[in-house]
């Protein structure tokens, strides 16, 4: 970016990678953990391990206990039952509770909590346990050139951007050079383009300093492009946990196949092992004989060709997307159009008759109960 958009645009890049101080890593563990708010379970024995130097992504709905369990690893909650584990030392015990001041754990709040009465670099500095003001301060400056924002280091959070406050967040986070960093969705306030270069510049940070860390998001596509591992959970619970691609391409329900793909879900039932739809008889491993199913065809792996390749169909509409269009198509045999994701020549039009193919190693079948 030139030096005159980037000054139109109040934009800044990042500092230099790899002048940031590295953390030492500490292992991260939660035992058969469970914490209630009165009548209400928001967390029902969790068992996780991080390990040290992993960025794990805690991805699931609003409400599903993600920030409930952040909040516990940080030690601003105590939980109801179980333990946290830093290094394999319970820290949460009754009698030998660890405050979260001695615990070596940076969290990034969703809003950022910075201190409106202090600068940017006094927000930096708070809590740096460095020998003498001056030391302090030289750490609080390499954390915000890091994220390039020395430049702001006298000015106040009213005074910054939505994305700039989240850099002033995490150079706080990072200056003590914490074993484990707590982030919690730390990209929810921004905007999309944005959005996408703080994830980026956030991520390689975090390889750097080579802390552990939990990060909670809804965004699959977050979780996907940050973290090692995925903890995907729902009321209170963990679902499954893996890599972005186990969680996309085999996820072991309908629930955890949905939060990653908008599917095309077509309902059948289970006969000789198998579903019956027009495009043919799909597998159903583990489906009961006359069990109620889901059949679930990704809308970009649906083929749009001349009619008279793969199953008979109609375009009812299309809208250009850029790199893709999105399409509504009738299908012979099925009660509800398909959607499309596709790049379509400019000749194929709404009324236009197709073909149309689906690859069957792309559909998942799951039982219609499983939702």
């Amino acid at each position: 970016m030139s030096a005159t958009k980037a000054k139109t645009s109040g934009w800044r890049s990042w500092g230099q990678r790899g002048t940031v101080g590295a953390a030492i890593p500490m292992a991260l563990g939660f035992e058969a953990v469970t914490q209630r708010f009165g009548a209400v379970t928001a967390l029902s024995e969790v068992s996780l391990t991080v390990r040290p130097g992993e960025i794990v992504a805690l991805l699931g709905q609003s409400g599903c206990g993600k920030t409930t369990l952040l909040r516990l690893a940080a030690g601003v909650e105590r939980p109801s039952a179980g333990h946290i584990l830093l290094e394999g030392r319970d820290v949460s015990a009754p009698g030998a509770f660890v405050e979260p001041e001695h615990r070596g754990i940076g969290f990034v709040f969703q809003d950022y909590a910075l201190f409106p009465h202090l600068s940017v670099l006094d927000n930096v500095r708070f809590g740096l346990r460095a020998d003498g003001q001056a030391a302090a301060t030289g750490i609080a400056l390499r954390a915000l050139d890091r994220v390039g924002l020395a430049h702001l280091a006298e000015s106040f959070p009213h005074m910054l951007s939505g994305g700039e406050q989240q850099r002033v967040a995490l150079a706080r986070a990072i200056a003590p050079r914490p074993g484990v960093l707590l982030m919690d969705e730390p990209f929810s306030n921004l905007d999309r383009r944005l959005r996408d270069a703080v994830r980026e510049e956030t991520a390689a940070l975090l390889r750097e300093t080579g802390a552990t860390a939990m990060i909670v998001t809804h965004d699959p596509e977050d979780a996907m492009r940050i973290a090692d591992r995925i903890v995907l959970m729902r009321a209170g619970r963990i679902v499954q946990s893996g890599t972005g691609e186990e969680l996309y391409r085999r996820p072991d329900s309908l629930f955890a196949a949905r939060f990653f793909c908008d599917f095309n879900e077509v309902e059948a039932k289970v006969s000789g092992g198998a579903v019956a739809l027009p495009f043919g008889r799909l597998p159903a491993p583990g489906l009961a004989e006359g069990e109620a199913a889901v059949v679930c065809i990704r809308p970009h792996r649906i083929g749009l060709h001349a009619a008279g390749c793969g199953l008979a169909g109609r375009l009812i509409s299309r809208r250009f997307l850029g790199e893709a269009d999105h399409a509504l198509v009738a299908v012979t045999g099925l009660e509800r159009p398909l959607t499309v994701r596709a790049a379509l020549p400019e000749t194929m039009l709404a009324g236009h008759e197709v073909g149309v193919t689906i690859a069957p190693e792309e559909v998942l079948v799951f039982p219609a109960a499983d939702q």
